[in-house]
């Protein structure tokens, strides 16, 4: 890969050997939802609106729907956010634990 016009070369922090357990699959969908409902609430306070368009200019967006309900491809790129964020942290040596029942 090359590096951008100006630069920049995007060096993630290696997370291809960490294997989330399913309770931490399950708080990453948790956090994918979350996600979405912050950034929702982030273009509803700029003044979009739902519409069957995404439209800067008329200021729609397809996705100002519950995270529920968009597509598959929508939600995994929250997911992908969510799972990446919680691999870098085990990755590095954080420990998440569940809170009991």
């Amino acid at each position: 890969m090359n590096a951008n016009s100006n630069g920049y070369m995007p060096q993630p922090i290696d997370t291809s050997d960490v294997v989330l357990s399913e309770a931490l699959l399950a708080l990453a969908e948790t956090l994918a939802a979350n996600t979405h409902d912050v950034w929702a609430l982030g273009k509803m306070r700029k003044g979009y609106v739902y519409g069957a368009e995404t439209s800067d200019a008329d200021m729609t967006h397809r996705d100002l729907i519950p995270y529920g309900e968009l597509s598959e491809a929508a939600k995994d790129y929250d997911r992908n956010t969510s799972i990446e964020t919680l691999k870098v942290l085990v990755k590095l040596g954080w420990t998440l634990t569940p809170p009991e029942a």
